[in-house]
């Protein structure tokens, strides 16, 4: 059994984001919310939140027990890029980039899957 949650559009770098997922790979899901909720970084946030989604998809349409459930996958991909430009010496403009990236969490109930 296997349940998914994607948040898309999440207003973070890609890079910072997957600091963070990269803590929580293959670990039990009690453990990872716990890395998560004692986390400083920005990015544990949005990471807890789509975990939780996971978590409640595997409970209400598979029948999962929680206590079971394993992360399976996760991935933080690059989303859209915001361009916009700010103002210069001499006239000129330099571009800044607000990056965004999407997040996908899967949750199984394997009893520790393999690290990828």
């Amino acid at each position: 059994m296997q349940a998914k949650s994607i948040s898309k559009y999440v207003r973070l770098s890609p890079q910072k984001c997957r600091l963070v997922v990269d803590q929580i790979r293959c670990l039990p899901v009690e453990k990872a919310l716990e890395v998560l909720q004692f986390s400083n970084k920005k990015g544990a946030l949005p990471v807890r939140k789509t975990l939780d989604s996971a978590i409640a998809n595997a409970e209400h349409n598979e029948g999962a027990d929680i206590d079971e459930l394993w992360i399976n996958q996760i991935m933080v991909d690059e989303a859209p890029t915001m361009k916009r430009y700010r103002a210069r010496a001499k006239g000129r403009g330099t571009k800044i980039l607000k990056r965004s990236c999407h997040i996908t969490v899967s949750v199984s109930d394997e009893t520790q899957p393999k690290r990828r």
